[in-house]
């Protein structure tokens, strides 16, 4: 089951990678000035606070990602068109670590490529 301090610990793990608290204190990791994970404000579109954004590597990936079984990762209009998918943060736990490092892992590459 993987936690907000699995995400943190992954993160910062990967070459050039660094943390930034935005003014609510939410995490923004970044590599080569793009983002590649961060816990997203609320928006009127999808007024959660607990919304995470991975960036991915092509459309396909997303369509792919997003046609998960555990039903885990989501868009909205917002992201239409966004190489990036979504996940509310509970739902890390449906994630083992193993399976969250190598998503973030694709998310930093697909930021740093």
């Amino acid at each position: 089951m993987a936690t907000m301090r699995d995400l943190d610990e992954l993160a910062l793990a990967l070459p050039g990678a660094t943390k930034e608290l935005d003014a609510e204190g939410r995490p923004h990791y970044i590599a080569r000035k793009k983002w590649f994970v961060f816990h997203r404000s609320p928006r009127k579109d999808a007024p959660f606070d607990d919304v995470l954004a991975f960036r991915v590597e092509n459309l396909d990936v997303k369509e792919l990602m997003l046609t998960d079984p555990r039903g885990i990762w989501f868009t909205t209009p917002h992201w239409d068109g966004y190489k990036a998918v979504l996940m509310h943060i509970p739902d890390l736990k449906q994630l083992k670590k193993a399976e969250l490092r190598a998503v973030v892992e694709d998310a930093w590459l697909a930021a740093t490529s």
